[in-house]
């Protein structure tokens, strides 16, 4: 990450132009206070005129890094196409590419359709997968952050009935690794503390309904603990999140999307904020999709991307914060 000073550079993309993303992105950065502004270096990737379209004010429009085309008169707003797909993943490109570079710090990516970025062919299931593949990443982990929770997601978009046939020890114990680094180096954390949901009701209740806890995650905890790590588990998920809520835990690792995103959902929504972990830049997105239903309405609020936007800036500052302590200790 190189620093410019004490600014810090931020990309933030049009996200699928069909949608809510340019909107929320305008409002985003309106609502952001004047001494937050002023220290940032900002980069709107997209085409100009679908930030324009928005209402973005010309000095932001002076800041638009110009990635993928969309006319909005041919293909208007509200549903998913191959135009809207095609500029997504350029703008998401283009800002993967600007944190490469070093030009940038920090990647908050507004909400893109996987329907769409499927009829610009493009095969990623999601934005995570083409972070990771873009960035060399040698592995990644989508962090949800909300509700005094955060979870991180053992598997990402994988149908339930295969969830069990994905869970592998070492990945996990890789999980374990990377969360933690992450608590760490990103959020401040000294000694974080992780617990494991179990993948089965009762976390397996010793084997009786299921044994994947035994065979697969117990392992893995054990690695964990072997290299220093503070971990829990594998504990019954319908009492954990509680526990985590109250402060037991920092962070949980889940094994599946919904058993980690409904409890962060329910107690978040339009507030949390999605972290992807792994990667040599800092990226976070808000909890939400493209909205089709209310595009080009004006009333899609700005929540939950304004968060990702400031808990993008603070992961900043801490890793900035880790790597002099780093080099101080060398």
């Amino acid at each position: 990450m190189k620093a410019r000073g004490a600014t810090i550079g931020l990309a933030l993309t049009c996200g699928d132009p069909a949608g809510i993303g340019p909107e929320i992105a305008v409002k985003a950065l309106r609502a952001l206070a004047a001494a937050e502004r002023a220290g940032l270096r900002l980069r709107l990737v997209g085409d100009a005129r679908v930030f324009a379209a928005a209402g973005a004010s010309a000095e932001d429009l002076e800041r638009v890094e110009a990635a993928g085309a969309f006319y909005a008169a041919r293909e208007p707003a509200g549903r998913p196409s191959a135009a809207s797909g095609a500029a997504a993943a350029a703008a998401l490109l283009r800002a993967i590419d600007l944190a490469l570079a070093g030009e940038v710090d920090l990647v908050v990516t507004a909400p893109v359709s996987k329907e769409a970025l499927r009829l610009a062919g493009r095969s990623w299931p999601g934005q995570t997968e083409a972070l990771i593949e873009r960035s060399g990443a040698a592995r990644g982990v989508m962090l949800f952050v909300g509700g005094g929770l955060r979870v991180a997601l053992a598997t990402r978009h994988v149908p339930l009935a295969e969830v069990a046939t994905r869970l592998r020890t070492e990945e996990i114990a890789a999980d374990l690794r990377l969360l933690a680094s992450s608590l760490r180096q990103d959020f401040g954390l000294r000694a974080p503390r992780i617990a494991v949901a179990g993948l089965n009701p009762h976390a397996g209740e010793a084997g009786l309904f299921g044994s994947e806890e035994q065979t697969v995650l117990a392992p893995a905890l054990a690695q964990a603990r072997a290299e220093g790590l503070l971990v829990a588990g594998p504990l019954p998920a319908d009492t954990l999140f509680p526990k985590h809520r109250a402060g037991e835990f920092d962070a949980v690792l889940a094994m599946y999307h919904d058993q980690g995103l409904v409890p962060v959902k329910l107690l978040s929504f339009g507030r949390g904020v999605n972290v992807t972990l792994g990667l040599p830049f800092i990226r976070t997105s808000p909890d939400h999709g493209t909205a089709y239903d209310i595009a080009g309405k004006g009333i899609a609020s700005e929540s939950s991307l304004l968060a990702a936007i400031r808990l993008g800036i603070r992961a900043v500052r801490h890793r900035r914060s880790a790597l002099k302590r780093g080099a101080r200790d060398a």
